[in-house]
């Protein structure tokens, strides 16, 4: 097994395939030894695994989750031009969360992200991060993250 994978396992976690992309653009894009992530939503199966605002109908911990689901979702899109296991550094994660109006907790939604990172890379996993509030997101997704990764050389 793969050191990602058997980091993903220990969390009772898996890869999955990169979901298909819903409009016209490619999951990742590598050029040189970085590779930028399409946003990616919460998508389980094919489905948004629960929609809606962040302080609203969406928990921050059902958010925090969701982000986390976005992450593997990322890395299922790395997976298309990449080998995850070539991933020498995380530098830089993008996070929208999708809030009722004054929500400004987005931080904290974002931390799934960040701490699943830290859990398989160490210290190569801490990375710069936006966590942006946002009026809406397509498919009514209370997050979207967008993923940078360094690739060995």
């Amino acid at each position: 097994m793969s050191l990602v994978r058997s980091k993903l396992a220990e969390l009772g976690l898996e890869l999955p395939v990169a979901a298909k992309p819903i409009a016209a653009y490619v999951p990742a894009v590598r050029t040189g030894n970085l590779v930028f992530t399409a946003g990616q939503l919460p998508l389980v199966d094919g489905k948004i695994a629960l929609t809606g605002k962040v302080g609203g109908a969406v928990s921050i911990e059902e958010a925090k989750a969701l982000a986390q689901t976005c992450a593997l979702n990322c890395l299922g899109a790395v997976e298309t031009v990449a080998d995850v296991d070539d991933i020498v550094k995380i530098v830089r994660v993008v996070g929208y969360v999708n809030g009722i109006a004054g929500f400004t907790n987005q931080p904290a939604v974002v931390n799934g992200v960040s701490e699943l990172f830290l859990h398989i890379w160490g210290e190569q996993g801490k990375h710069a991060r936006s966590a942006v509030g946002i009026a809406e997101l397509p498919m009514d997704s209370p997050v979207e993250i967008e993923l940078t990764v360094e690739l060995r050389a």
